[in-house]
C-alpha cells in the first residue's frame, strides 16, 4: 500500500517536492491533496511555500497534536485550580489562533472552547499574546490579510489601535480580552517565550467573576506556567 501523505511526514515542514517524492505520487496529484488539506486546516502553508502539519487534526488524532500540549496539562490544571476558571492553551496556526488544549473550569456557568477551534487572533487574548511577540510588519500582514471583524461594541477594529493595544500587552507581559470577543466575557493571557510557533496560555471566565485581584494573581500564574513551559519545551 503507498503511504499516504501525512503516515510519510518528516518534523517540521517539507516541499511540494519532497512530499511528492516521499509518497511515491505525482507532483500535480500531490499539489491537489495538498490544497484539500490546506482548505480542511490538516496543513499549512509557511512563507517559504513549504508545507507543514496544521492544528486542524487534532480533532482527528494526536498526530499533529505540539508536544506542547501535553506539556501543558498539568500547568492548565494548576491554573483552573488557582483562578477557578478556564485554562487553555493555543498556538498561531497561519493567520488564525487553534486551541490545542484546556481545562475547563468547575463552575457550572464557565467558558468552554472546542478543542481544535481556529479563530482569528485580534478579539481573543491568546491571540493578541502570541501577535505581540511577533515583528510589528508581520501584525501588520497577517492584519491585512483577515481584518478586523467586530464581534463586540469593544472590539478593536482600527488597525492603529489594535497595534497599540499590542505594544501595551508586550510592555506589561500580558494580554487582556475585556468582552472583545464575547459580551461578558474576560481573558488573561500571557505567550510562552521562544514557542515556535507562537503558543499562549489563558485563563478565561465571566466578567463578574474575573474580577481584579483574580487578574493580578491569574497573570503572576500565567506567567510561571508560560515560563516553566517553555523551559520545559526546550529540555523536551
Amino acid at each position: 500500500m503507498r503511504p499516504g501523505i501525512t503516515e510519510r511526514w518528516a518534523p517540521g515542514a517539507l516541499p511540494l517536492a519532497e512530499l511528492a517524492a516521499r509518497t511515491g505520487l505525482a507532483l500535480p496529484t500531490a499539489h491537489r491533496l495538498l490544497r484539500t488539506m490546506l482548505e480542511l486546516g490538516y496543513v499549512r502553508q509557511l512563507p517559504n511555500r513549504s508545507y507543514a502539519l496544521g492544528a486542524g487534526l487534532i480533532g482527528l488524532g494526536d498526530r499533529a497534536k505540539p508536544p506542547l500540549a501535553e506539556l501543558a496539562r498539568p500547568a492548565l490544571a494548576r491554573l483552573e485550580a488557582v483562578a477557578g476558571e478556564t485554562a487553555n492553551l493555543a498556538v498561531l496556526d497561519g493567520d488564525l489562533v487553534a486551541y490545542v488544549a484546556q481545562v475547563p473550569s468547575r463552575h457550572r456557568m464557565r467558558m468552554f472552547t472546542e478543542v481544535g477551534r481556529r479563530v482569528l487572533p485580534h478579539a481573543s487574548g491568546v491571540g493578541k499574546a502570541m501577535l505581540a511577540t511577533l515583528p510589528e510588519p508581520r501584525v501588520r500582514e497577517i492584519v491585512a490579510r483577515t481584518g478586523l471583524p467586530e464581534y463586540t461594541p469593544t472590539t478593536l477594529v482600527d488597525p492603529e489601535d489594535f497595534l497599540a493595544d499590542l505594544r501595551e500587552a508586550r510592555r506589561r507581559g500580558f494580554a487582556i480580552d475585556d468582552g472583545e470577543q464575547e459580551v461578558g466575557v474576560r481573558c488573561i493571557a500571557v505567550a510562552i517565550p521562544g514557542a515556535n510557533p507562537p503558543a499562549a496560555v489563558s485563563i478565561s471566565g465571566p466578567a463578574a467573576r474575573m474580577t481584579d485581584a483574580i487578574v493580578r494573581t491569574a497573570v503572576a500564574e500565567l506567567t510561571a506556567a508560560a515560563r516553566d513551559l517553555g523551559a520545559a519545551r526546550d529540555g523536551a
